[in-house]
């Protein structure tokens, strides 16, 4: 027997299975696009939600892939609208120069403070990111001549993407300019997750030791995973500095953080789609809850979450799914129950 060929073909096949693209990707994706021409009413709030989407990627690299948990990443984003606000005002508005200098400083400022966060345990982690944001809030607070502290950075002037689209009062560029960001970015992470370099991040996250006594360079992995996650985060801030053309400390606060969080749990870590899809029933349950109840809808949204948290997402789905299974079946429209065909 030769059964040396076999290991291998056994490991290739499922790794190249996961980087195939598949149909619902492909929808979800024509759906973003087609809402850039089908929905003129919404483009400011499909731009919140492109931005939040892109946030909560960043979240998902370390937290789904690595099983680094933070509860300040609001650190990142953050220092990526001043550093795009300033620069806009300061410098020059253009829009690419200021997602790559955002990129750039987020980046240095998630390596430097990677080797605080891998030390200790989740706890430890928790308090140390939370920590650097409330550091850097202050920060920005007090100096007040260069950020413009409570009152906010003011006189941003962007100028047009490429060259060739200037940013609209309705938000149709705004949101055209946020979804390509977040399209290129997610092809990036898509590509790194399926590649060794992600294989090893699973590792790391399901048991570090034994990836480390299999010859996992674990500190580096995780350093690197931290960084690039900073730089996606500074990058989401940018954006949001970029299309409203101002920055104020609201960027850095807590609710930041803690509402990427959210998203990821709704939408589920570690299959990178969490955070996209996260982030549209993350706003859509907002703004519909708020309509019902303008009062209570931090209340209900907060039920929804432990009804999740408590019955699971798995089995959450599969009972909003019953119904309409069983009503295909009935009318012969669609797989039966119990996966008969």
């Amino acid at each position: 027997m030769t059964d040396t060929p076999l290991p291998a073909a056994a490991t290739i096949r499922p790794a190249a299975s996961r980087a195939r693209w598949r149909w619902p990707e492909i929808l979800f994706w024509l759906a973003a696009l087609a809402a850039l021409f089908g929905l003129p009413d919404q483009y400011l709030i499909l731009n919140e939600i492109a931005i939040l989407a892109l946030f909560a990627l960043s979240l998902d690299l370390i937290l789904g892939y690595a099983g680094i948990v933070s509860l300040g990443h609001a650190a990142f984003f953050g220092t990526g609208a001043y550093v795009a606000g300033l620069l806009a005002v300061h410098v020059a508005g253009e829009p690419a120069l200021g997602l790559a200098a955002a990129a750039v400083v987020g980046a240095a400022l998630g390596f430097v403070t990677s080797f605080l966060v891998l030390r200790g345990s989740d706890l430890t982690r928790l308090m140390v990111t939370l920590g650097v944001s409330l550091l850097l809030f202050e920060i920005a607070n007090q100096a007040a001549g260069l950020t413009g502290g409570a009152d906010g950075l003011n006189g941003m002037v962007v100028g047009p993407v490429l060259g060739l689209f200037e940013f609209d009062l309705y938000g149709q560029t705004a949101y055209g300019y946020s979804l390509a960001v977040l399209f290129v970015l997610f092809l990036a992470a898509r590509r790194l997750v399926h590649s060794p370099f992600g294989l090893s991040l699973r590792a790391i996250r399901d048991n570090p030791l034994r990836a480390g006594a299999i010859g996992v360079p674990v500190a580096r992995r995780l350093v690197g995973i931290y960084t690039l996650s900073a730089a996606y985060a500074a990058v989401a801030g940018a954006l949001l500095a970029q299309t409203t053309q101002f920055v104020s400390l609201d960027v850095f606060d807590f609710h930041r953080s803690a509402d990427v969080l959210l998203v990821l749990v709704i939408g589920g870590a570690g299959y990178l789609y969490g955070g996209p899809v996260g982030a549209v029933l993350f706003r859509f349950l907002q703004d519909w809850i708020a309509g019902i109840t303008p009062q209570y809808w931090s209340f209900w949204l907060g039920a929804f979450l432990v009804l999740l948290v408590l019955v699971g997402r798995d089995r959450l789905v599969q009972g909003l799914r019953w119904p309409v299974t069983a009503l295909l079946s009935r009318f012969g429209g669609g797989p039966r129950l119990g996966g008969e065909r």
